[in-house]
């Protein structure tokens, strides 16, 4: 049974930091690549950032572009997403995805809320 399991999140203040653990268990961890969305309230799911299954290539939203680094650990099988400069508008919750398009596979986790505010 495939389960992403997210953590890490909570309140912080404007211009705060946190970092959004995923942990994999249940598949090959490595051979797939993992993104983060978010969907702040009354809003629809959004990408965040993807980093492939070796970490070598990574996207981010426009929106996060500077603030927010997605890494992997394939040791540990987690994905981490380190969020600085935090601002109201990145409250959401957080949400992990994990995907082999080869096979069509596609798993995502319950997600974990970040909430930014003063």
């Amino acid at each position: 049974q495939v389960q992403l399991v997210e953590s890490g999140g909570g309140l912080v203040q404007p211009g705060g930091s946190l970092r959004l653990s995923c942990l994999a268990s249940g598949l090959t961890f490595s051979f797939y690549a993992i993104s983060w969305y978010r969907q702040g309230p009354g809003k629809e799911r959004e990408f965040v950032a993807t980093i492939d299954s070796t970490g070598d290539i990574t996207t981010h939203a426009d929106s996060v572009q500077g603030r927010f680094t997605i890494s992997r650990d394939n040791a540990k099988n987690t994905v981490y997403l380190q969020m600085s400069s935090l601002k109201p508008e990145d409250t959401a919750v957080y949400y992990c995805n994990a995907r082999r398009s080869s096979v069509g596979s596609n798993y995502w986790g319950k997600g974990t809320l970040v909430t930014v505010s003063s």
